[in-house]
Order: structure tokens, then C-alpha cells, then sequence
């Protein structure tokens, strides 16, 4: 590491220099707060799969476009990654405080014969519009269908969904006049480095600035 000159002294971290555990460890604990995309599957064999994902997020709205950014293990696609390929479908359920602890449990390595929802006893719900389950008490679940597919190679592969139709809680209510979500009934968690997340803090409303 060297330092640089300016207003701060700032080490300079060469990626190329450090191990793939240091790297994980200064990304995720920089990109910080993480959307959670508890990704929802069936297997080719129809055992039904959910293991959440913090490489998440919006990509475009027309159309509807997220990513879900899937790693490999031991070598090999995860059982969401394989399963999305082979279905061309999945649902993504938006995790909330009330769901944490069960969202954390379904992130432990299960083998592909292993059914996660059973595992944790979360009801299951089947979607409209793709052939994929979601998590029947979640109050927001993105339906998908695969969009592209981008190979990372050792890391793994990157994932676009179409989002098909959005399941909301009736519930949870749209700010006046628009579609926005209001947030504080949404209740949405995040994710921070190593086992920390953080939960729905104070909002702070900047409204977007007018040129005169």
C-alpha cells in the first residue's frame, strides 16, 4: 500500500495486490446500504429454492429491468443461478424487518435437494405471470422473467430480470398522487459488511433542484 497526497492521506489499496477475501471485504463493507434480493426458484425437478443475494438493484423502468448479481460455488453455478437458466423465470421478495431472521437462515449453504421455504416454514406462493414461487408473506415481490444473462466467469453470473408484475401487500400504501412506495410502512432492510445490516433509519427529503 502507498499513500497519495492531497486533502486526506488516503492508502492506496492495489486490488490485483490483495486476496479475493480482502476485496469482498472492502467492496461490500464501502457499497454500503445493499438492497436484499431474496431470489425465489424452482429447480428443474420442481424443489423449490431461496437464498438471498445483496448484489441487487434496479436497472432500468421501461421496461422493468433488475440485476441480480449471483456468485459461484466451489466452481460451480449457485442452485439460484442454475435454476434461473433453466426456468428463464424468478421471483425476487423484498425483505423487511419482520422477515430478517428467516432471510438470514435461508443464506446458510443448503444442497439443491434441500427446500428452503420448508426449512424455514415460510408460506409459499406460486406467481401469475412466470413459473416461480415467492414468499407468500413478503409485502413486495418483483415477478420476473429472464431478461440476459452475463457470464462472469469465475465470479459467477450476472442476471437481468424483466419484471413482469409487481405483488404489493394491500396494506402498504402509494404516496398521494403517485406510485411511489411509502417506505416507512415498507419497513425494507439492508445490508452492510461482514453479518451487519441496518434497518430503516431516518429519511431525509432533498427535493431535486430547478435551474432558473
Amino acid at each position: 500500500m502507498k499513500k497519495a497526497s492531497g486533502p486526506f492521506e488516503h492508502r492506496i489499496i492495489d486490488t490485483d495486490e490483495v486476496s479475493g477475501l480482502d476485496r469482498y471485504q472492502l467492496l461490500t463493507s464501502l457499497v454500503v446500504p445493499r438492497p436484499i434480493g431474496w431470489v425465489s426458484t424452482y429447480a428443474i425437478d420442481g424443489v423449490l429454492n431461496l437464498a438471498p443475494f445483496s448484489f441487487f438493484s434496479a436497472v432500468a423502468a421501461s421496461p422493468m429491468l433488475i440485476s441480480v448479481s449471483i456468485g459461484n460455488r466451489m466452481g460451480h453455478p449457485k442452485d439460484s443461478l442454475r435454476n434461473i437458466l433453466d426456468q428463464k423465470a424468478f421471483c425476487v421478495n423484498i425483505v423487511t424487518e419482520v422477515q430478517v431472521a428467516q432471510m438470514n437462515e435461508t443464506s446458510a449453504d443448503f444442497s439443491p435437494d434441500q427446500d428452503e421455504f420448508e426449512r424455514t416454514d415460510l408460506p409459499v406462493g406460486i406467481a401469475d405471470k412466470v413459473n416461480a414461487p415467492y414468499v407468500a408473506n413478503c409485502p413486495a415481490v418483483f415477478e420476473c422473467a429472464l431478461f440476459k444473462e452475463v457470464d462472469l466467469g469465475d465470479a459467477g453470473g450476472l442476471v437481468l430480470g424483466e419484471v413482469k408484475a409487481v405483488r404489493l401487500n394491500s396494506d402498504i400504501q402509494f404516496k398521494e398522487g403517485s406510485c411511489l412506495v411509502d417506505t416507512t410502512e415498507l419497513r425494507p432492510v439492508a445490508r452492510l459488511g461482514g453479518p451487519e445490516y441496518t434497518l430503516l433509519g431516518d429519511i431525509l427529503v432533498i427535493p431535486r433542484p430547478t435551474i432558473k
